[in-house]
């Protein structure tokens, strides 16, 4: 089972790294762009093949780790991977029950 956990700031957080990125693809001469805030993804392969017990294990290693709730969210996507090793499908848990906040 694959999972994808991503990590963001918290709205009101100032996002230095991210208005320098901001800023320096303006002096690169693309525009269009309003703002621009970072964050981090953490692509996980997981022995686990229940999505139930694959969440808990990643709220868990997110709550220990991997996001700083002070100031930031994360959310956990859980994927199932096809029989035949094709492009992993999103499981239909809700975004509710797998965002930390």
């Amino acid at each position: 089972m694959k999972a994808r956990v991503i990590v963001t700031l918290k709205d009101g957080i100032l996002d230095p790294q991210g208005k320098a990125i901001e800023g320096a693809l303006k002096s690169l001469g693309i525009d269009g762009i309003d703002s621009l805030r970072q964050g981090k993804i953490f692509e996980i392969e997981l022995a686990a093949s229940n999505p139930t017990a694959a969440e808990g294990l990643l709220r868990d290693a997110c709550e220990k780790l991997l996001a700083n709730q002070v100031v930031e969210n994360f959310r956990v996507e859980i994927f199932s991977i096809f029989a035949g090793g094709g492009v992993p499908a999103q499981s239909d848990m809700s975004e509710e029950n797998i965002t930390g906040t």
